[in-house]
């Protein structure tokens, strides 16, 4: 089968594709704007002995012409997609006063509106599967949103736009869950706390956050290859916070 993952060339999105790679047999499309870090990727997969699971696509996922072709990629290679992970995401780090209405647009653009464009280009491959092991459904949609686009939870001063946008993206968990359950696809998010990534790091320097990207890539493997066993609809944290 085929996981689909966006953001994949580096942070969680790269630990996460390798993480993937080890399910035996299990294909991966991992996409990113970065060709060369995507290369590395590659590189990565070929020590491992796993380079022919493993393929890239090089593109701007705010640009539909580029996700269409991507899924008309894959349905040629006449191999389902069975599990979608919209990974990829765009951190703007600035007080509201300072914050543009382009570079609003910039954090939907991609947190938001990519990921809706994702599902909708792969819908019609997810639909073709069979049942998937010990599970109700037959594929599998896991939006990484944040921590900070769950109410109630402790907020950053400077994320109004990231993380309004990953509040966005839990809402429309919930709302595809039930679109889709007679479909037999299952929607989930996780809500992620700090990871030590590139974008965690430009965004605070100096802070360190409470997860590396390997470890937070190990339980969004194994969540996206088995999560839609128990859960559906749900937006879960992910953090060591509370709340």
């Amino acid at each position: 089968m085929n996981v689909i993952i966006t953001g994949a060339s580096s942070g969680i999105g790269r630990s996460t594709a390798l993480e993937l790679l080890k399910f035996p047999g299990l294909r991966v499309v991992a996409i990113s704007r970065n060709s060369v870090k995507l290369s590395s990727l590659q590189e990565e997969a070929i020590r491992m002995g796993k380079g022919e699971f493993l393929r890239t696509y090089a593109g701007d996922i705010t640009s539909d012409a580029f996700i269409s072709m991507v899924a008309a990629e894959v349905e040629k290679s006449g191999i389902g997609v069975q599990v979608l992970i919209n990974n990829a995401g765009k951190l703007i780090h600035k007080a509201i006063s300072e914050l543009s209405r382009e570079e609003w647009r910039e954090v939907y653009d991609t947190n938001v509106f990519s990921t809706a464009a994702m599902i909708k280009y792969f819908l019609p491959l997810l639909k073709q599967n069979l049942p998937m092991e010990n599970s109700v459904f037959q594929s599998h949609i896991l939006n990484i949103g944040s921590v900070g686009g769950v109410q109630g939870s402790v907020k950053f001063a400077g994320l109004s736009a990231y993380s309004s946008s990953k509040g966005a993206m839990s809402i429309l968990t919930e709302c595809l869950a039930e679109e889709l359950k007679s479909e037999r696809i299952a929607v989930n998010c996780l809500a992620l706390g700090s990871v030590q990534t590139e974008m965690f790091t430009a965004a605070f320097p100096g802070m360190e956050a409470s997860m590396k990207s390997a470890k937070m890539g190990q339980y969004i493997a194994e969540f996206a290859m088995h999560g839609h066993r128990f859960y559906n609809g749900k937006v879960l944290p992910v953090t060591f916070s509370t709340p």
